[in-house]
């Protein structure tokens, strides 16, 4: 199954911020990089639904607070159904790559984490005020980049 997007090194990201309060985000895997999108959604009040056999206790407490929805298993067909974004951020491939596959196929913005050939979009190093939000993005070729960015405005 190919499902790589052909990008040329002329190509960059649409900047975008989206409403995702209230709107479904699935996020398949539990590890520590689910974690970090899962809290990060959650700062910007989606509805999170994670999808993995293992979590960090972090999602548990999440989850047993209930701040996300949680469906302790592999990904199976379906599972991107209603959702306004998807993350695929688990360690195996395969599933990354299935992930992205149904997800496009049900029209799913969806972002493959540290596999930007797979990803139709980016998240930005964010800088959050009362009143305004910096996105900082290198089009996924330099995210260490951004983050120094970011440190360098969140210090000034």
């Amino acid at each position: 199954m190919n499902t790589k997007i052909s990008r040329s090194s002329t190509d960059t990201y649409y900047p975008l911020f989206v409403q995702i309060a209230g709107r479904l985000c699935v996020v398949i895997g539990g590890g520590g990089i689910a974690e970090r999108k899962v809290k990060s959604l959650l700062r910007f009040g989606a509805a999170v639904r994670v999808i993995s056999p293992r979590i960090t206790k972090p999602l548990r407490t999440l989850y047993e607070k209930g701040k996300i929805e949680l469906e302790l298993r592999e990904f199976r067909s379906g599972d991107t159904d209603g959702a306004v974004l998807v993350f695929a951020a688990t360690n195996d491939r395969t599933i990354n790559s299935h992930v992205n596959a149904e997800a496009r196929s049900r029209s799913v913005l969806v972002n493959v984490v540290d596999d930007p050939d797979l990803c139709e979009f980016i998240v930005p190093s964010i800088i959050r005020g009362r009143s305004i939000t910096i996105a900082i993005s290198t089009s996924g070729t330099a995210p260490m980049a951004s983050k120094k960015i970011r440190k360098q405005l969140e210090s000034s």
